[in-house]
Protein backbone atom coordinates (compact mmCIF):
# COMPACT_ATOMS: atom_id res chain seq x y z
CA UNK A 1 0.00 0.00 0.00
CA UNK A 2 1.70 3.39 -0.81
CA UNK A 3 1.91 6.30 2.21
CA UNK A 4 2.23 9.74 2.32
CA UNK A 5 4.72 11.83 3.95
CA UNK A 6 3.87 14.82 5.99
CA UNK A 7 6.99 16.95 5.37
CA UNK A 8 5.43 19.61 8.15
CA UNK A 9 2.24 21.02 8.35
CA UNK A 10 1.70 24.52 6.91
CA UNK A 11 -1.47 26.91 6.69
CA UNK A 12 -2.89 26.26 3.03
CA UNK A 13 -3.33 30.36 3.30
CA UNK A 14 -0.06 30.52 3.19
CA UNK A 15 0.15 28.52 -0.17
CA UNK A 16 -2.13 30.52 -1.50
CA UNK A 17 0.31 34.18 -0.35
CA UNK A 18 3.23 31.58 -2.07
CA UNK A 19 1.66 31.40 -5.47
CA UNK A 20 0.23 35.11 -5.57
CA UNK A 21 3.69 36.61 -4.91
CA UNK A 22 4.98 34.01 -7.82
CA UNK A 23 2.94 35.18 -10.26
CA UNK A 24 3.54 38.83 -9.00
CA UNK A 25 7.14 38.19 -10.37
CA UNK A 26 5.43 36.42 -13.58
CA UNK A 27 1.99 37.82 -14.63
CA UNK A 28 2.31 41.29 -14.54
CA UNK A 29 -1.36 40.88 -16.09
CA UNK A 30 -2.28 39.86 -11.95
CA UNK A 31 -3.70 42.66 -9.74
CA UNK A 32 -4.28 42.14 -6.28
CA UNK A 33 -7.87 43.39 -4.11
CA UNK A 34 -8.37 42.98 -0.59
CA UNK A 35 -10.44 43.52 2.24
CA UNK A 36 -8.95 44.81 4.77
CA UNK A 37 -7.42 41.22 5.61
CA UNK A 38 -4.42 41.32 3.74
CA UNK A 39 -1.80 39.26 6.57
CA UNK A 40 -4.57 37.16 7.26
CA UNK A 41 -4.75 36.21 3.34
CA UNK A 42 -0.81 36.27 3.18
CA UNK A 43 -0.74 39.02 0.91
CA UNK A 44 1.69 41.20 1.80
CA UNK A 45 4.70 40.35 0.01
CA UNK A 46 2.29 40.96 -3.15
CA UNK A 47 1.54 44.33 -1.36
CA UNK A 48 4.96 45.28 -0.85
CA UNK A 49 6.64 44.44 -4.15
CA UNK A 50 4.11 45.80 -6.58
CA UNK A 51 2.16 48.34 -5.20
CA UNK A 52 1.06 50.00 -7.77
CA UNK A 53 -1.27 46.59 -8.38
CA UNK A 54 -2.60 45.80 -5.20
CA UNK A 55 -5.62 47.76 -3.98
CA UNK A 56 -6.76 47.88 -0.27
CA UNK A 57 -10.41 47.94 -0.34
CA UNK A 58 -11.35 47.71 3.04
CA UNK A 59 -14.14 46.25 4.16
CA UNK A 60 -15.91 46.48 1.40
CA UNK A 61 -16.64 43.16 -0.10
CA UNK A 62 -19.53 44.22 -2.50
CA UNK A 63 -17.38 47.23 -3.99
CA UNK A 64 -14.35 44.52 -4.46
CA UNK A 65 -16.24 42.21 -6.62
CA UNK A 66 -17.16 45.21 -8.90
CA UNK A 67 -13.65 46.61 -9.00
CA UNK A 68 -12.60 43.44 -10.18
CA UNK A 69 -14.67 42.81 -12.34
CA UNK A 70 -14.18 45.94 -14.00
CA UNK A 71 -10.50 45.40 -13.92
CA UNK A 72 -10.75 42.26 -16.48
CA UNK A 73 -12.48 44.20 -19.14
CA UNK A 74 -8.97 46.24 -19.43
CA UNK A 75 -7.29 43.11 -19.34
CA UNK A 76 -6.23 42.51 -15.95
CA UNK A 77 -6.11 39.39 -14.19
CA UNK A 78 -8.07 40.08 -10.49
CA UNK A 79 -7.09 37.70 -7.34
CA UNK A 80 -9.84 38.88 -4.58
CA UNK A 81 -8.85 37.88 -1.11
CA UNK A 82 -11.25 38.22 1.89
CA UNK A 83 -12.89 35.07 4.43
CA UNK A 84 -14.55 32.79 2.74
CA UNK A 85 -18.28 33.55 4.28
CA UNK A 86 -17.24 37.23 2.83
CA UNK A 87 -15.90 35.82 -0.10
CA UNK A 88 -19.46 34.51 -0.96
CA UNK A 89 -21.98 34.57 1.63
CA UNK A 90 -22.10 38.47 1.47
CA UNK A 91 -21.48 38.89 -2.16
CA UNK A 92 -23.56 36.71 -3.90
CA UNK A 93 -24.90 38.92 -5.66
CA UNK A 94 -22.62 40.74 -7.01
CA UNK A 95 -20.51 37.65 -8.09
CA UNK A 96 -23.55 36.38 -10.29
CA UNK A 97 -24.32 39.34 -11.38
CA UNK A 98 -21.24 41.31 -12.42
CA UNK A 99 -18.66 38.19 -12.56
CA UNK A 100 -20.76 34.96 -13.52
CA UNK A 101 -23.52 36.59 -15.71
CA UNK A 102 -20.79 38.14 -17.30
CA UNK A 103 -18.56 35.56 -17.56
CA UNK A 104 -15.47 37.90 -16.23
CA UNK A 105 -12.19 36.67 -16.00
CA UNK A 106 -12.04 36.96 -11.60
CA UNK A 107 -9.90 34.69 -9.11
CA UNK A 108 -12.52 34.77 -5.55
CA UNK A 109 -9.66 33.42 -3.24
CA UNK A 110 -11.05 32.44 -0.09
CA UNK A 111 -9.28 31.49 2.83
CA UNK A 112 -10.61 30.70 6.90
CA UNK A 113 -13.30 27.96 5.12
CA UNK A 114 -15.09 25.60 7.16
CA UNK A 115 -14.69 24.63 11.09
CA UNK A 116 -11.49 24.77 10.83
CA UNK A 117 -11.77 28.93 11.30
CA UNK A 118 -12.09 27.74 14.31
CA UNK A 119 -12.50 30.39 17.57
CA UNK A 120 -14.21 33.04 15.61
CA UNK A 121 -17.27 30.60 15.41
CA UNK A 122 -20.47 30.23 13.68
CA UNK A 123 -21.01 33.47 11.99
CA UNK A 124 -17.65 33.28 9.99
CA UNK A 125 -17.70 29.21 9.76
CA UNK A 126 -19.27 29.07 6.31
CA UNK A 127 -20.30 25.87 5.40
CA UNK A 128 -22.28 26.22 2.41
CA UNK A 129 -19.59 28.40 0.21
CA UNK A 130 -19.38 25.36 -2.65
CA UNK A 131 -22.77 24.89 -3.18
CA UNK A 132 -23.34 28.52 -3.18
CA UNK A 133 -20.42 28.84 -6.17
CA UNK A 134 -20.94 25.53 -7.77
CA UNK A 135 -24.40 26.52 -8.59
CA UNK A 136 -23.35 29.36 -10.30
CA UNK A 137 -23.09 28.78 -14.69
CA UNK A 138 -19.26 29.03 -15.54
CA UNK A 139 -17.76 29.20 -12.30
CA UNK A 140 -14.85 26.34 -11.35
CA UNK A 141 -15.15 25.70 -7.78
CA UNK A 142 -11.36 24.61 -6.42
CA UNK A 143 -10.45 22.94 -2.69
CA UNK A 144 -7.24 22.39 -2.23
CA UNK A 145 -5.78 19.80 0.70
CA UNK A 146 -2.00 21.15 1.46
CA UNK A 147 0.02 23.82 0.99
CA UNK A 148 1.91 22.76 -2.10
CA UNK A 149 -1.33 21.82 -3.35
CA UNK A 150 -2.88 25.76 -2.80
CA UNK A 151 0.41 27.00 -4.55
CA UNK A 152 0.30 25.01 -7.15
CA UNK A 153 -3.72 25.98 -7.93
CA UNK A 154 -3.15 29.87 -7.36
CA UNK A 155 -0.59 30.36 -9.86
CA UNK A 156 -2.63 27.95 -12.38
CA UNK A 157 -5.90 29.49 -12.12
CA UNK A 158 -4.16 32.26 -13.85
CA UNK A 159 -3.80 31.10 -16.75
CA UNK A 160 -7.49 29.55 -16.98
CA UNK A 161 -10.06 31.76 -18.71
CA UNK A 162 -13.32 32.82 -16.44
CA UNK A 163 -14.41 33.01 -13.21
CA UNK A 164 -12.61 30.97 -10.45
CA UNK A 165 -13.52 29.86 -6.96
CA UNK A 166 -10.90 28.79 -4.76
CA UNK A 167 -11.09 27.90 -0.93
CA UNK A 168 -8.39 27.01 1.52
CA UNK A 169 -7.72 27.57 5.25
CA UNK A 170 -6.81 29.11 7.90
CA UNK A 171 -5.17 25.90 10.44
CA UNK A 172 -1.15 24.26 10.38
CA UNK A 173 -2.07 20.78 8.27
CA UNK A 174 -0.08 18.09 7.12
CA UNK A 175 2.08 19.12 3.85
CA UNK A 176 2.33 16.10 1.69
CA UNK A 177 2.00 16.71 -1.92
CA UNK A 178 4.64 17.28 -4.37
CA UNK A 179 6.54 20.35 -3.97
CA UNK A 180 7.11 20.52 -8.22
CA UNK A 181 4.01 19.64 -8.94
CA UNK A 182 1.82 20.68 -11.82
CA UNK A 183 -1.80 21.65 -10.54
CA UNK A 184 -4.05 20.35 -13.63
CA UNK A 185 -7.83 21.72 -13.41
CA UNK A 186 -10.07 19.39 -13.46
CA UNK A 187 -8.11 16.40 -12.91
CA UNK A 188 -8.79 14.20 -10.11
CA UNK A 189 -5.49 12.30 -8.30
CA UNK A 190 -5.44 8.75 -7.30
CA UNK A 191 -3.25 8.80 -4.28
CA UNK A 192 -3.89 5.11 -3.04
CA UNK A 193 -5.38 2.27 -5.11
CA UNK A 194 -7.96 0.02 -3.81
CA UNK A 195 -10.51 -2.88 -4.55
CA UNK A 196 -13.27 -2.82 -1.71
CA UNK A 197 -14.14 1.04 -1.32
CA UNK A 198 -13.42 4.20 -2.67
CA UNK A 199 -12.83 7.56 -0.21
CA UNK A 200 -13.42 10.47 -2.37
CA UNK A 201 -11.88 13.76 -0.03
CA UNK A 202 -11.59 17.41 -0.47
CA UNK A 203 -9.54 19.90 1.02
CA UNK A 204 -8.42 19.51 5.25
CA UNK A 205 -10.37 15.92 4.94
CA UNK A 206 -7.75 14.67 1.48
CA UNK A 207 -5.17 13.95 4.66
CA UNK A 208 -8.05 12.47 6.77
CA UNK A 209 -8.45 9.75 4.03
CA UNK A 210 -5.08 8.38 3.66
CA UNK A 211 -4.94 8.32 7.35
CA UNK A 212 -8.16 5.88 7.30
CA UNK A 213 -6.96 3.81 4.58
CA UNK A 214 -4.34 3.07 6.41
CA UNK A 215 -6.67 2.04 9.56
CA UNK A 216 -8.54 0.10 6.97
CA UNK A 217 -5.79 -1.99 5.60
CA UNK A 218 -4.97 -3.03 8.58
CA UNK A 219 -8.56 -4.62 9.31
CA UNK A 220 -8.26 -6.00 5.74
CA UNK A 221 -10.28 -3.72 3.56
CA UNK A 222 -8.93 -2.42 0.62
CA UNK A 223 -9.47 1.39 0.22
CA UNK A 224 -8.92 3.76 -2.74
CA UNK A 225 -8.26 7.25 -2.11
CA UNK A 226 -9.11 10.15 -4.58
CA UNK A 227 -7.86 13.57 -4.59
CA UNK A 228 -10.77 15.79 -5.49
CA UNK A 229 -9.60 19.23 -5.61
CA UNK A 230 -12.03 20.49 -8.23
CA UNK A 231 -15.42 20.05 -7.35
CA UNK A 232 -16.46 21.80 -10.70
CA UNK A 233 -15.84 20.70 -13.41
CA UNK A 234 -15.72 17.04 -11.45
CA UNK A 235 -13.70 14.34 -13.21
CA UNK A 236 -16.18 12.12 -13.79
CA UNK A 237 -14.25 9.42 -15.81
CA UNK A 238 -12.31 9.10 -12.12
CA UNK A 239 -14.92 9.04 -10.04
CA UNK A 240 -16.64 6.21 -12.52
CA UNK A 241 -13.75 4.11 -13.11
CA UNK A 242 -13.10 3.94 -9.34
CA UNK A 243 -16.58 3.05 -7.85
CA UNK A 244 -17.30 0.65 -10.79
CA UNK A 245 -14.16 -1.41 -9.51
CA UNK A 246 -15.19 -1.05 -5.65
CA UNK A 247 -18.74 -0.96 -5.79
CA UNK A 248 -19.32 1.76 -3.21
CA UNK A 249 -18.09 5.18 -1.78
CA UNK A 250 -17.14 7.58 1.04
CA UNK A 251 -17.34 11.47 -0.29
CA UNK A 252 -15.08 13.27 2.72
CA UNK A 253 -15.28 17.12 3.09
CA UNK A 254 -15.60 20.00 5.40
CA UNK A 255 -18.84 21.32 4.20
CA UNK A 256 -22.58 20.65 4.80
CA UNK A 257 -23.35 17.34 3.03
CA UNK A 258 -26.47 19.34 1.38
CA UNK A 259 -24.97 21.14 -1.77
CA UNK A 260 -20.94 20.11 -1.60
CA UNK A 261 -18.84 17.16 -3.04
CA UNK A 262 -20.91 14.69 -2.11
CA UNK A 263 -24.09 15.64 -3.88
CA UNK A 264 -22.33 16.58 -6.67
CA UNK A 265 -20.72 12.49 -6.44
CA UNK A 266 -24.18 11.17 -5.98
CA UNK A 267 -25.54 12.81 -8.96
CA UNK A 268 -22.69 11.01 -11.27
CA UNK A 269 -23.27 7.71 -9.75
CA UNK A 270 -27.59 8.81 -9.44
CA UNK A 271 -27.07 9.05 -13.82
CA UNK A 272 -23.97 6.91 -14.79
CA UNK A 273 -23.48 3.82 -12.02
CA UNK A 274 -25.82 3.80 -8.88
CA UNK A 275 -23.77 2.34 -5.60
CA UNK A 276 -23.84 2.76 -2.25
CA UNK A 277 -22.71 5.63 -0.73
CA UNK A 278 -21.84 7.10 2.62
CA UNK A 279 -21.38 10.99 3.74
CA UNK A 280 -18.44 12.28 5.96
CA UNK A 281 -19.53 16.20 5.97
CA UNK A 282 -21.27 18.37 8.52
CA UNK A 283 -24.84 17.16 8.65
CA UNK A 284 -27.14 20.85 8.16
CA UNK A 285 -25.90 22.51 10.93
CA UNK A 286 -23.63 26.08 11.80
CA UNK A 287 -20.52 25.50 13.60
CA UNK A 288 -19.51 26.96 16.88
CA UNK A 289 -16.72 28.21 18.94
CA UNK A 290 -13.96 25.75 19.28
CA UNK A 291 -10.29 25.00 18.85
CA UNK A 292 -10.17 23.19 14.74
CA UNK A 293 -9.03 19.93 15.93
CA UNK A 294 -12.34 20.11 18.90
CA UNK A 295 -14.50 20.56 15.83
CA UNK A 296 -13.63 18.18 13.44
CA UNK A 297 -13.74 15.67 16.00
CA UNK A 298 -17.72 17.15 17.70
CA UNK A 299 -18.62 17.49 13.94
CA UNK A 300 -17.37 13.99 12.73
CA UNK A 301 -14.72 15.58 10.26
CA UNK A 302 -11.96 13.07 10.72
CA UNK A 303 -10.24 9.74 10.07
CA UNK A 304 -11.98 8.08 12.60
CA UNK A 305 -15.24 9.13 10.81
CA UNK A 306 -14.22 8.07 7.30
CA UNK A 307 -13.07 4.87 8.96
CA UNK A 308 -16.62 4.40 10.35
CA UNK A 309 -18.49 5.11 6.64
CA UNK A 310 -16.56 3.06 5.16
CA UNK A 311 -17.47 -0.18 7.27
CA UNK A 312 -20.76 0.67 6.84
CA UNK A 313 -20.66 1.27 2.74
CA UNK A 314 -18.59 -1.86 2.54
CA UNK A 315 -21.10 -4.48 4.67
CA UNK A 316 -24.19 -1.87 2.34
CA UNK A 317 -22.73 -3.81 -0.77
CA UNK A 318 -22.92 -6.89 0.12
Amino acid sequence: MKTYTNTGNKDTRSGFGAGLTQLGQTNEKVVALCADLIGSLKMDDFKKNHPERFFQVGIAEANMIGMAAGLTIGGKIPFTGTFANFSTGRVYDQIRQSVAYSDKNVKICASHAGLTLGEDGATHQILEDIGLMKMLPGMTVINTCDYNQTKAATIAIADHKGPVYLRFGRPSVPNFTPEDQTFEIGKALQLIEGTDVTIIATGHLVWEALEAAKALHEQGISAEVIDIHTIKPLDDAAILKSVEKTGCVVTAEEHNYMGGLGESVARVLALNHPAPQEFVATQDTFGESGTPAQLMEKYGLNSASIIKAAQKVVGRKK
